[in-house]
């Protein structure tokens, strides 16, 4: 048999390898969202315990490794050659799509990904195969297509939508109604036997269940053996007792334990379950050339029905992906950005919203709405009232600690979605159906937002986008996966192995290609000027604190309109995208600060309460400022990509003056607000004014051009807007001088003698 074949098995392993990188920094947000999401443990402990987790996990799912070679299509109608063609194209596909995925930021499912393209590339051969038969038409592909299976699986993962989502909704409703939010001033009692439910579900489905699959020798034969009923009422009375041991004797917190085991479980049932996405094919495909290398026969004439058997798994393969998936989890930076998403959905409060709204949520929100109203109207007033009372906040504290450093939801929260995402990912395990974790896991979340009523007036539409976009790009995973992993298989054929070399080289260049943008975004991240939220409680302190974001806003804004103009004068459209994006960033953040304003009020101290109307006129200004460079970035933009004329020269002749007086006023103005010497704030003032008569001298030179021979009207209305733009442009920032000048202690602005 030709040595293409090992070679294309070392490439296989590479890409196996690259697939479990890739993977995991998806999957991540599975089992870490609950545990980052409540802050009841710290990082370190997180990574440790998801750790250990993903280690026992990888040991215990050998059996569903069965769905990689005969899940989805049929072995026995394919020989060696076809099958080495389909493993290849769907490796090479999953890990550019993950990649994709994890720059963007979204969590997307390794099961989807997985199955479908397993789908396509086996669509692909059999479609090839029975053009290559006479006898045969297209209605002959369910020949080779497990057909049932692959409806069985795919009708199980979209089922998970719906099921998590009622699952978790449900169990979260009735803890609440348990246990309050007040939970720690609720009866000891009730923690205990919440627990005790918890850790019975968490160590049945998930201990037991996994160590079922781990062939461990004795331990397995006891749980093998053990009555299903015996065991769940035993275990039981163990925890609830221990529930009990643990809350009114040793006096801790049960639900910071439930979310430690919750963790180590789901990470384990990640693990048992997901561990097939990224080495199964592999697996596959090296078994198959252990026994086509025993035949001595031709590729093209080596049956692959024996895949279709029970194949025995190798541990030491099993334990060497559990260690990559360890290492990849501490040191993937990726992972945090998709973890991120599912936190923002499911956080309690209200704050900065990731999506926008859309038609869809705003009309699912509406319909909601009216749906409540009416169950509102069926429920007798001593019900609602009660349910009401259930779900009445804390009240706020007086001091409230800005955003980013609060917990996104409480313990319950965060245990309810822990044991229900364990108990349903643990289930579709042992019954060896590939569920997909992310589905599961992200559902679960946005069930318990749901009954948890953090999805509120102000919040609800944009997370029902959010979460309308996710399932989005869960679908265009199915779709794209079906259509490359078809097209390279398809290309693979034609090719071979000058083929595969092709796309492998696509492949890495394109990860590579990848993982450089997104250093350089985290670095970019490190060194750009980011605006600082507030947290001085005094006058004095406030102004400090905001002269650096003011200084931070008006060397990003000297940057983004030279660029901008500039680039619309030499017509180049990359320069105008830089700047467009630049001031999209740059407006996001000032709407961060306004969305900070509520906890900024809080922390003020009473005698200093005027600082709040200091501070929210900054911030209008900051808005108004960036709200100038939007329009001018956009306008420029649109005239260019439109190839509408280019400015005339005396147009670019006024607009490079502009340029370089705004320049110098901004740098002038930076270095002021930087140092915090506001000495300079009275002559930064009247160059502004003058900056602002020079832009009128402009609008009337070019009202006098009009007139006499401006042929162009996009060009002039391009013009005009410019100019007036950079008018309030000049007049936002004399306002923000002034506020400083007029706040500031006296004293400071006498000029030196």
């Amino acid at each position: 048999m030709s040595d293409i074949y090992i070679y294309m098995l070392i490439i296989l392993a590479g890409l196996a390898i690259t697939d479990l990188v890739v993977g995991v920094s998806n999957d991540a947000v599975n089992f870490l969202n609950s545990a980052i999401g409540s802050k009841a443990i710290n990082f370190k402990t997180i990574m440790i315990i998801a750790s250990i987790g993903i280690a026992f996990g990888a040991m215990s799912s050998s059996g569903m490794m069965e769905v990689a070679r005969k899940g989805i299509f049929v072995p026995g109608e394919f020989f060696f050659d076809e099958v080495m063609i389909i493993f290849m194209a769907v490796m090479i596909t999953d890990i550019l799509l993950l990649d994709f995925f994890n720059s963007i930021g979204l969590p997307t499912s390794t099961t989807v990904s997985i199955v479908f393209e397993l789908l396509g590339a086996a669509v692909c051969m059999s479609v090839i195969k029975i053009n290559g038969n006479e006898a045969e038409s297209l209605l002959d592909l369910g020949k080779y297509i497990a057909t049932d299976t692959a409806i069985e699986i795919i009708l199980g993962i979209l089922l998970s939508v719906v099921v998590a989502f009622i699952i978790g909704g449900l169990v979260q409703f009735f803890s609440r109604l348990l246990l309050t939010f007040d939970y720690e001033g609720r009866p000891p009692f009730l923690a205990a036997l919440f627990g005790g439910v918890s850790l019975t579900s968490l160590f049945y489905f998930i201990i037991f269940k996994g160590l079922k699959g781990a062939d461990l020798g004795v331990v397995t034969e006891f749980i093998g053996s053990t009555d299903v009923y015996t065991f769940i009422g035993v275990t039981f009375l163990f925890w609830t007792a221990f529930s009990f041991v643990y809350v009114f004797l040793i006096k801790w917190d049960v639900y910071k334990l439930i979310i430690i085991l919750g963790t180590f479980g789901l990470a384990m049932a990640f693990a048992g379950n997901d561990l097939v996405n990224f080495i199964g094919v592999p697996i596959g495909a090296y078994q198959a050339w252990e026994f086509a290398e025993g035949t001595g026969l031709k590729a093209s004439e080596i049956n692959m029905s024996f895949l279709s058997g029970r194949l025995p798994s190798n541990k030491l393969l099993l334990v060497a992906a559990g260690l990559i998936m360890v290492a990849t989890l501490w040191f993937s930076s990726k992972a945090q950005a998709v973890v991120k998403t599912s936190v923002d959905l499911a956080r309690q409060d209200s704050g900065t919203e990731r999506f926008q709204s859309n038609f869809l949520s705003r009309i699912l929100v509406r319909y909601s709405i009216v749906a409540a109203d009416g169950v509102q109207r069926i429920l007798p007033d001593t019900a609602s009232n009660f349910i009401s009372s259930r779900f009445e906040k804390l009240p706020v504290p007086t001091v409230v600690p800005k955003h980013a450093d609060k917990p996104a939801f409480d313990y319950v929260r965060a245990s309810v979605n822990l044991m229900v995402a364990s108990v349903l990912i643990s289930i579709a395990t042992s019954y060896k159906l590939p569920l997909s974790t992310t589905y599961v896991t992200f559902m679960v979340a946005m069930g318990t937002s749901l009954a948890d009523r953090a999805w509120g007036t102000e919040s609800a539409v944009y997370r029902i986008a959010g979460v309308l976009n996710v399932i989005g790009g869960w679908f265009f995973t199915a779709f794209s996966a079906f259509t490359a992993a078809a097209v390279f298989a398809y290309l693979i054929y034609l090719g071979g192995m000058y083929a595969v070399v092709a796309l492998v080289t696509i492949a890495v260049l394109l990860i590579i290609r990848s993982f450089i943008g997104h250093k350089k975004s985290q670095q970019e991240q490190k060194v750009t000027d980011q605006l600082q939220k507030a947290e001085s409680k005094t006058i004095q302190g406030i102004i400090d604190e905001s002269s650096d974001n003011v200084a931070t806003v008006f060397k990003r804004s000297k940057r983004i309109y030279k660029n901008t103009l500039d680039g619309l004068i030499a017509q180049d459209l990359a320069i105008l995208k830089t700047s467009k994006k630049e001031s999209k960033k740059l407006s996001g953040e000032i709407d961060d600060l306004r969305n900070n304003i509520f906890f900024f009020i809080k922390n003020l101290d009473e005698h200093n309460l005027g600082a709040s109307k200091f501070y929210i006129d900054v911030l209008g200004n900051l808005q108004d400022v960036s709200q100038s460079l939007d329009y001018i970035s956009k306008a420029s933009n649109t005239h260019i990509s439109n190839n509408h004329k280019s400015l005339k020269f005396n147009q670019i002749k006024d607009l490079k003056e502009i340029i370089l007086r705004i320049h110098e006023i901004f740098n002038d103005a930076q270095e002021t607000f930087t140092t915090k010497d506001f000495s300079n704030l009275g002559a930064i003032i009247v160059e502004q004014r003058e900056l602002i008569t020079l832009v009128d001298e402009k609008i009337n030179k070019q009202v006098k051009r009009t007139k006499d021979d401006e042929e162009s009207p996009k060009n002039t209305t391009l013009y005009f807007s410019l100019l007036l733009e950079t008018r309030d442009l000049m007049n936002e920032t004399i306002q923000i001088a002034e506020q400083y000048y007029l706040e500031y202690d006296a004293s400071k602005f006498e000029p030196e003698n």
